[in-house]
């Protein structure tokens, strides 16, 4: 897709994904709005994936360790035509597959997530056992800035690249804010870039809500026998101006005038892509 249909796409992905959460009276909010463009990126551009067939061998693989923010995976799955759309009303109610953390029983989803710290790890995993095999795919982690207080981030950033796992590529939706407020004050991780590279990472720096950026970053190819780690700095609720950069909006679901606001604000903006 060129640039401009990836950067409508991911507008939209916001409107169906806040649709979803004002029906359902539940979900991320701004957890959501900050990695949108991050999914889109993967999703629609880079990753080999195949919905007609979920589990063809050498598929790329996305394990969404900051598993709250289901909800815009849930949205990319159903667009993307790996189940249908119409089961997106579903979402949180009762006996429904979409619940509010990644779930395996959906097709498209590699791992249940949901406790903090175990998806990269888990990737780890996975792409070693792809070398010792011989295969041919590319595995992508998300996780979210608060998460890297978790010891076992730590512990499988040090056995990637002591595997030499250039079939790995980890992401940090570094939004700055987690449920309690500003990551920094909750525990303080900068600088994210020195660490990573001192534990044997290839790290970039990028503006994770840009989406030429996040494509051509993304798509380039890790540097042989070093897992790439992509410090995405993105804002919390990332296109609607009264959620942006607002620690309550972590989990929290608009109202009536909320809903149509943002709706408007959205709209807006896809009037103005139009023009581009």
């Amino acid at each position: 897709m060129e640039i401009n249909e990836l950067k409508k796409k991911a507008i939209e992905i916001r409107k169906e994904t806040l649709e979803m959460i004002y029906n359902a009276k539940t979900g991320h909010t701004g957890s959501d709005l900050s990695c949108t463009d991050i999914l889109v990126a993967l999703y629609y551009e880079v990753m080999n994936i195949d919905p007609k067939n979920p589990e063809m061998i050498n598929r790329d693989q996305y394990i969404q360790s900051k598993g709250h923010a289901a909800e815009v995976l849930w949205t990319v799955l159903a667009n993307k035509g790996f189940f249908e759309k119409a089961e997106l009303k579903k979402f949180s109610q009762y006996g429904s597959r979409l619940i509010g953390h990644p779930n395996n029983k959906v097709a498209g989803v590699e791992m249940n997530t949901g406790s903090l710290g175990h998806g990269l790890s888990v990737s780890v995993g996975i792409a070693l056992a792809g070398k010792m095999n011989g295969d041919n795919f590319h595995i992508y982690t998300l996780m979210g800035d608060g998460e890297l207080a978790e010891g076992s981030i730590w512990e499988g950033a040090m056995a990637a690249a002591n595997f030499g796992l250039d079939n790995l590529t980890a992401i940090i939706d570094r939004n700055g804010l987690q449920i309690t407020g500003a990551s920094e004050d909750v525990m303080k991780m900068e600088s994210l870039k020195d660490k990573w590279i001192a534990f044997g990472w290839e790290v970039q720096e990028i503006d994770g809500n840009n989406m030429e950026i996040l494509v051509d970053t993304l798509r380039k190819p890790n540097k042989t026998g070093i897992p790439k780690m992509i410090i995405a700095h993105t804002i919390k609720g990332k296109g609607i101006s009264f959620i942006e950069n607002k620690a309550n909006w972590h989990h929290k679901v608009p109202t009536e005038d909320e809903m149509m606001t943002a709706l408007s604000e959205l709209n807006q903006q896809l009037e103005e892509l139009k023009n581009v």
